[in-house]
């Protein structure tokens, strides 16, 4: 799968957000080995703290059906009922969460450019020095 149709899983997944408080909604697209993709929306919550991100949707739910290799994750965020803004990044502990999955040299994190059109990252570059499983080997 290429970076524009994994992009466009990304924003087809933001129509399942739950953002009855923030009203930015986000949906990520997350890339397995095997081919397939798993799509994840944000979901908030009242006490805010149980709130969680698209990017961990997708990878609890690759997760827990057994998935362990990924390759690329796609991020489309904005405001609820309009188009997706640009570069809308994952937080700080998605980037925790795809560092305990992924290869971070290997793995990419795609965003849309002003134009919406896909822009790839490594992992590492947007969490660099970052801690994973590695680190307590």
């Amino acid at each position: 799968m290429d970076h524009a149709a994994l992009l466009k899983a990304a924003v087809d997944a933001r129509k399942a957000s739950y953002c009855p408080y923030s009203h930015f909604a986000v949906g990520a697209a997350l890339l397995c080995s095997d081919g397939t993709v798993y799509i994840g929306a944000n979901i908030e919550n009242a006490s805010f703290s149980p709130t969680v991100c698209a990017e961990r949707v997708a990878f609890f739910k690759a997760v827990s059906d057994g998935k362990r290799d990924f390759t690329a994750i796609a991020v489309s965020g904005g405001r609820e009922g309009g188009g997706p803004d640009a570069l809308v990044a994952p937080c700080g502990v998605c980037r925790q969460v795809m560092m305990e999955f992924a290869k971070p040299d290997a793995f990419e994190v795609v965003l849309a450019d002003g134009g919406g059109n896909p822009k790839a990252y490594r992992l590492s570059d947007i969490l660099p020095l970052g801690f994973g499983p590695e680190n307590l080997a």
